[in-house]
């Protein structure tokens, strides 16, 4: 229960975040917000590492494979698609293409077994509910 209820507050988490960055562009320009992004999350990650633990940062000299350390990176990305998504088609709209997205990503990586994630067999229910979740995209778009 406790995974379900953090995967809804970082789904609620995402959606504001991504309204306000699309706002501080408007002043900004998309660069330097996701720029003020990333360094304020840098910052709440330090003081969060000096309050809780102090785990080894030497430990990610360790990591394999080294193409795992790329999520900031695409942390980069994320924030600068958002901006642009929300931007132009608002965050409704957004919201639900980024989720299914996601969704749909996230499927083909656990059929796949992709990134060192256990593969798992197509189950065609999960298929079914994607193919769902595209059309309730298409019913909210219909005007």
């Amino acid at each position: 229960m406790t995974g379900f209820l953090i995967a809804l507050l970082s789904g609620a988490l995402m959606s504001i975040q991504g309204v306000f960055n699309t706002q501080v562009t408007k002043t900004t320009g998309v660069w330097v917000s996701n720029g003020w992004v990333q360094l304020t999350a840098f910052a709440v990650c330090v003081a969060a590492w000096l309050f809780t633990g102090r785990d080894s940062v030497m430990a990610l000299a360790k990591v394999e494979p080294k193409y795992m350390l790329l999520g900031g990176v695409i942390g980069a990305g994320i924030t600068w698609t958002v901006i642009k998504s929300i931007a132009a088609l608002g965050p409704a709209k957004s919201a639900l293409l980024i989720v299914i997205a996601q969704l749909a990503v996230a499927y083909i990586i656990q059929l796949l077994g992709l990134f060192g994630m256990d593969r798992e067999p197509l189950d065609w229910r999960k298929v079914g509910g994607l193919a769902l979740a595209i059309i309730g995209i298409a019913i909210f778009q219909w005007e």
